[in-house]
Parts: C-alpha cells; structure tokens; sequence
C-alpha cells in the first residue's frame, strides 16, 4: 500500500495524503496526467473512473464519473488551476450532475497535487483544501479519507510495469477489509482475447477447471447486463472431490474492459458475493483484476481456507497455455 499517510486538520481546513511510489517523478505525472492510466486509481476499488473529457490547460476541465459495481455514478469535474510540468498542478474539484453543474448541497474543493523525487522513487503530497469546517466535516464522515487512501493505494500497480509487476507472482491476494478481497494476476495475451476467453464456452471449458483433475461439466455464460450463467464442475475418475456449480446474475458488463456478476453456490442457501472483474491491457499484456465483496468476514475467511487462490492460479497459467494456441 503506498498510501503513507493521510491526515485532517480542522484549523487549516485540509486534508493532507502522502504516498511513496518505486518510480520516477516523470512516471508518476504520467499517472496524473494521462486520462485512462488516472482513471484507474481515482476511484476507490468498486468504483473505477473514466475520465469523460479532459482539457489539461490552465483553465480547462476534466469531467469524470465513478461507476458502482450495481451501475450507480459518481461525477466530478476538474478546473485547472495551475500546471508545473512533471511536478504538479492545482485544481477545483466539484461534485457534478448529468450536465457538469455542480451538485446543490455539495461543496466544492481547491487540491494540490506535488509529485518530488526520493531515494526510492517518488512521493506524491496531495492537500485538498475545504471552504469550510462543515465542509470538512460533511466530507470526511461520507469517507472521503477511506476513500482516498483506498483509491491511491492503487497507484503502485498503475505506475509499476506489467511484465516487472508480474515477475514470479503469480495470482495475488490481497485483504482489504472484512468483506473485500482483490485478486490480480497479469495474463501474457491481449485484452480482448482475455475477455472472449471469459465468455466463449469453448474456450472456458479448457482453461476454467481449478486444480488438475476436474472437468467442466455445465458451462453456460453471459455476458449481457441482466443476464444469468450457470458453471458446474466434476471430478475425473480418481480424483476426490463432490461435484458443484455457480450460478449468478451479470449486474454489468462494459466489453472488454470490465464484468460484474453474482455469484451463488448452486443448490446452497449460502449467500452470494459481487465478484467485480476489470481487465487493463499494456505491451501485450492484461492486468487481471477481481474484486470480491463477501456477505460478511466468516464468509470471506470460509472461501479463502478452501484453496481458492492455488486454484485460480492453476486456471490462469492455464488460461495463458490456451491463449497461446487461439
């Protein structure tokens, strides 16, 4: 996590967040400046942001919305107040409706971005400065501060090169809180290959098994809003193990980059989660990323003490065999 610090200070009205990167200065305002790379760490995981429009000049706009894994928006909008190249800008950031006006009842912030190099890397300072001590107040107990350090706890893996990031890893796991764990693993293939391969039956069936010795047995995918799949899996003579499936609804689909789906153990009353997967392209490879939202910690812990990761992996290499071959 990058995220170093972050702090509220009632009399000068700031918040203040400090975070640590392994990379240059000039490859962090890439990061900032760069409308789809920015997008993918400005929203807290769950609600990705796409940068709809984005004027970087003294006295331009950005306009973005974050996108809940139900469909929910969130919007924002930017004025670019002050440009230093490669060492950082100021903006006006306001909550903003369907049209870009500024949402009635919600204040509208001046924030400082800072981008210096360290020993390490770089540290980026961010203050964001509140017209008001109810300002403040309002923003930090919607969980703004959570929000904050969630989201640019995302920024290592945005400035990190794909193939360097993916170096012996593996698929990871990752804790966020009681009831969500993200899941990331870099695929050596395209994106839209990796999405297809996500919803083509053919496909699935060579790559979507788990551990050696399970076969797929029921493989019916969708990958429309609104629709249902069902996934049923057996085991081969002489393995042990009893059969089981999923079924689930797709609450979004956003082709190729990113699905979001229940999922519900077939003929269970166990409760289902919100599996929220994206994908990113770079140099030929995909950035893998599912998010897992858990009814509740006991459910999470449960599914983790199963093997669900060692099983994940041995799927994604084999994923990587069948994409090799499309």
């Amino acid at each position: 996590m990058p995220v170093t610090a972050v702090t509220t200070d009632p009399e000068s009205l700031t918040m203040t967040l400090v975070a640590e990167v392994e990379a240059s200065p000039s490859r962090v305002w890439r990061a900032f400046t760069e409308p789809e790379q920015l997008g993918r760490f400005w929203g807290p995981p769950g609600w990705p942001a796409t940068f709809e429009t984005f004027d970087f000049t003294v006295g331009g706009r950005a306009q973005y919305a974050m996108t809940s894994p139900r469909g929910e928006k969130s919007r924002g909008a930017w004025e670019f107040l002050r440009i230093d190249p490669t060492s950082g800008y100021e903006v006006i950031d306001s909550f903003v409706d369907e049209e870009g006006r500024t949402a009635e009842g919600m204040p509208s912030m001046r924030m400082t971005f800072a981008f210096d190099g360290t020993d390490t890397g770089a540290r980026v300072t961010s203050v964001t400065y509140f017209p008001s001590a109810e300002a403040l107040e309002q923003l930090t107990s919607m969980g703004m501060v959570e929000g904050s350090t969630l989201a640019i706890g995302q920024l290592d893996r945005v400035v990190a090169d794909l193939r360097d990031y993916a170096m012996g890893k593996g698929t990871q796991t990752e804790l966020l809180d009681d009831t969500h764990v993200r899941i990331t693993r870099v695929i050596d293939g395209p994106r839209d290959l990796v999405w297809r391969a996500h919803h083509d039956p053919e496909l699935m069936k060579k790559w979507l098994l788990g551990p050696d010795g399970w076969r797929m047995t029921v493989c019916e995918p969708s990958a429309e809003a609104g629709g249902r799949y069902r996934y049923a899996w057996a085991p081969e003579e002489g393995t042990e193990g009893e059969p089981f499936g999923f079924d689930g609804d797709v609450l979004l689909s956003e082709a190729p980059v990113r699905s979001v789906t229940t999922e519900h153990m077939t003929g269970t009353d166990y409760p289902s989660t919100t599996n929220d997967m994206s994908l990113y392209e770079e140099d030929g490879v995909t950035l893998l990323t599912l998010l897992i939202e858990y009814p509740n910690k006991e459910t999470r812990d449960m599914v983790l003490a199963t093997g669900m990761t060692d099983g994940m992996e041995a799927s994604y290499a084999r994923l990587e065999g069948v994409l090799a071959d499309a």
